[in-house]
């Protein structure tokens, strides 16, 4: 492989990895609260309020404002479907962590359809 090519690949992974980063601290925020659903004005705003005041919030921020750099590079570098084959990888990235980080269950299905994921990236990416 060309090494611009290698560079572009792992900007691509790096992109991923920022934006799982970013979709684990969010759902980290969010299971932090105590959430009840209403219609109450107040309590939207007491909820919101609760909301940015929590860490995780700021850094899931953070984490998405990196990808949104990176990936802003490397579309000016690549063809958009080329880079959007790949950046499909967040799927397998959030599979790993959700269930490594999170303790979530990820199901032999749930497994199967990412395996799915990755033979279609590698079609469509080296096509």
């Amino acid at each position: 492989m060309k090494q611009g090519l290698i560079f572009i690949l792992s900007l691509i992974a790096l992109s991923s990895v920022c934006d799982t980063l970013n979709q684990l601290f969010l759902k980290s925020a969010i299971n932090s609260l105590n959430l009840t659903v209403s219609a109450d004005i107040s309590k939207v705003f007491r909820f919101i309020l609760n909301l940015i005041r929590i860490p995780r919030l700021w850094f899931s921020l953070l984490f998405s404002t990196l990808s949104l750099c990176i990936w802003l590079f490397v579309l000016s570098r690549v063809d958009l479907n080329f880079a959007f084959s790949l950046d499909s990888m967040h799927y397998i990235f959030i599979a790993f962590a959700s269930g490594y980080v999170l303790k979530e269950k990820v199901c032999l299905k749930r497994w199967l359809g990412t395996l799915l994921i990755v033979i279609g990236i590698t079609l469509v990416t080296f096509s």
